[in-house]
C-alpha cells in the first residue's frame, strides 16, 4: 500500500498574517478553523481527518461551543495543519526541520528507531565486537546485576525524569538483546526476557514521559512481546496498563479502558496478586472518569479498595507493583474524583497521600501537588489553590518531565480568569523564577 503523502502545507501569507498569529498565539482555534478554511481552502471534514478529530467536534469549535485545551490535542491540531510548535506556544515539531539520508543510509522499515540521544552510544560493529570476547554463557548472577540496575533507573526516574536516563537504558536493552542471542536454550534466558521486557517498558515510560507518544508505544510493544514469550501475564498486565494511562494523556478514553480491561483479563488469567488487581482497577477508574462515566468510575475505585484490602503478607507480589501502597491508592483515589470533576472529594484524600509522599520522588510530588491545586481551584479556594501550585514548583523544576511541564501550562492557563488577583500574580512571578522563559516547554506568562 503507498504510503500517505505529507499533510498540505499551509501558505506562507496565511502563516504570517498577524490575525493567524494572534490566533495560534491565544489557542483560539475557532479563527485558527475558519482562517484555516477561508485562506486555505481546508474544509472542516479535512481539518477533522488531518487532526484526528471527529467532525461534530471541528463544528462545535468552529461554532465557539467548545474549546480545545488538552496539550495533545492542540500537539495534533499543530502536526495535521502544518502550524509551527512556537506559534502555539510548543516545542519546535519534528516535521519543521526534515533532514534526508543518503538512500545507502536510511533505515530498515523493520528495525526500530533509537531515541533521541543515542548517537554517543557504541555502533554495532563495534557491540559485534565486544560481544565475540564477551561472557557467551550469561550466568544468574548476571540476571541479578541487570536487575539490581533497573530498580535503580526507576529511583532515578522518580527523583529526576527520566530523559536523561533513556540512552543508558536503551544501551542495557540493545545488550541484553545481543546476551539473548548467545543464551538459546540457556537456563537463564527466561529470565533474561524477563529483564529485556522490563528495560523495553522503562525505555517507554521515559517517552511518554517525555509525551513522545509513539516511541512509548512502540517500546511498550517491544515489552509485551518479551513478557509474551515467556507468558507473563501479569507483566503483561503492567504493560497494558501503562498503555492505558497513555491513552487518557491522549484524549483516547475508549482506547485507555480498552486496555484496562485487557490488563484485568491477562491478570486474573495468572491469579494476579490483589495489589496487582487493585492497581489495575484504579487505571481502570482513570479510563472510566476520563470518559466522563461517573457510575464506571465509581465502581473501579470501589474494586480497587475491595482487592487493597484483601493484601496479605504470604502475597507473593511482583517487584513492579511494590510502589502501590495505600498512600498511591488514597491519591489515585483523589485523582479519579478530580477527573470526575469531584473536586470536594478530591482535595483531601490527595492532600492526606502528598503529606506522606516520600521527598525523594521529585515527579510525584509535583504530580499531585498540582492535582490538588485544580482541585482547590475548582472550589473557588483561589488563594490556596496558587499557595499548594507555588509549593509544586521546587519539584517541578527539578525533574525533566514534560508531563510534569504540562500540568503545570494546564494549570497557569485555569488560571487566566484570575489573572489580576494577588495570588495569581505572585504565582506567576514564582513560576517565572522557577522556570524561567526560554526553558523549553515552560508556559508563556
Amino acid at each position: 500500500m503507498p504510503e500517505s503523502p505529507p499533510p498540505q502545507e499551509l501558505p506562507v501569507r496565511l502563516l504570517t498574517d498577524p490575525e493567524m498569529v494572534d490566533a495560534c498565539r491565544l489557542r483560539d482555534f475557532a479563527r485558527v478553523f475558519r482562517l484555516v478554511k477561508k485562506r486555505a481552502g481546508i474544509y472542516p471534514s479535512m481539518i477533522a481527518r488531518r487532526c484526528d478529530l471527529t467532525p461534530s467536534r471541528v463544528g462545535e469549535v468552529m461554532a465557539a461551543k467548545r474549546k480545545l485545551l488538552h496539550m495533545d490535542v492542540v500537539e495534533r491540531i499543530s502536526d495535521g495543519l502544518r502550524i509551527p510548535g512556537h506559534m502555539l506556544g510548543l516545542s519546535p515539531r519534528t516535521w519543521e526541520s526534515p533532514t534526508e539520508l543518503p538512500a545507502t543510509d536510511r533505515e530498515c522499515p523493520s528495525r526500530r528507531a533509537e531515541p533521541p540521544g543515542t548517537s554517543s552510544l557504541p555502533t554495532h560493529d563495534v557491540d559485534d565486537i565486544l560481544g565475540s570476547v564477551a561472557c557467551s554463557s550469561p550466568s544468574a548472577s548476571t540476571v541479578q546485576a541487570l536487575r539490581s540496575s533497573i530498580e535503580d533507573y526507576w529511583r532515578r526516574d522518580d527523583e529526576h525524569g527520566g530523559e536523561a536516563l533513556r540512552p543508558a537504558v536503551f544501551g542495557q536493552l540493545r545488550y541484553v538483546e545481543s546476551l539473548l542471542t548467545r543464551s538459546r536454550g540457556s537456563s537463564v534466558r527466561h529470565e533474561l526476557l524477563g529483564v529485556a521486557a522490563e528495560l523495553a517498558r522503562l525505555t517507554g515510560w521515559t517517552h511518554f514521559d517525555a509525551r513522545q507518544f509513539n516511541q512509548a508505544r512502540l517500546y511498550f510493544g517491544e515489552a509485551l512481546r518479551f513478557a509474551k514469550e515467556i507468558d507473563d501475564r501479569q507483566f503483561m498486565a503492567n504493560v497494558l496498563a501503562c498503555m492505558s494511562l497513555q491513552a487518557t494523556y491522549q484524549d483516547r478514553s475508549t482506547d485507555a479502558l480498552a486496555l484496562a480491561t485487557a490488563a484485568q483479563d491477562h491478570a486474573r488469567t495468572m491469579s494476579g496478586t490483589p495489589r496487582v488487581l487493585s492497581m489495575l482497577s484504579m487505571r481502570e477508574a482513570f479510563a472510566h472518569a476520563t470518559l466522563g462515566s461517573r457510575s464506571g468510575a465509581h465502581a473501579a475505585i470501589s474494586e480497587a479498595h475491595r482487592q487493597f484490602e484483601r493484601i496479605s503478607d504470604s502475597d507473593s507480589d511482583p517487584s513492579w507493583v511494590t510502589y502501590f501502597n495505600e498512600y498511591k491508592l488514597t491519591v489515585d483515589t483523589g485523582i479519579a474524583h478530580a477527573r470526575l470533576g469531584e473536586a470536594e472529594i478530591a482535595e483531601p484524600l490527595i492532600a492526606q497521600a502528598l503529606h506522606h509522599e516520600s521527598s525523594t520522588n521529585q515527579r510525584g510530588r509535583a504530580f499531585h501537588a498540582f492535582w490538588l491545586a485544580r482541585a482547590q481551584l475548582h472550589q473557588g479556594k483561589l488563594e490556596q489553590a496558587c499557595h499548594t501550585a507555588v509549593n509544586a514548583l521546587a519539584p517541578a523544576s527539578a525533574v525533566t518531565s514534560e508531563r510534569v511541564t504540562v500540568h503545570l501550562r494546564e494549570f497557569s492557563m485555569q488560571l487566566s480568569p484570575h489573572r489580576a488577583e494577588p495570588a495569581a500574580v505572585a504565582f506567576d512571578s514564582q513560576l517565572r523564577q522557577a522556570l524561567p522563559a526560554g526553558v523549553s516547554g515552560s508556559p508563556r506568562p
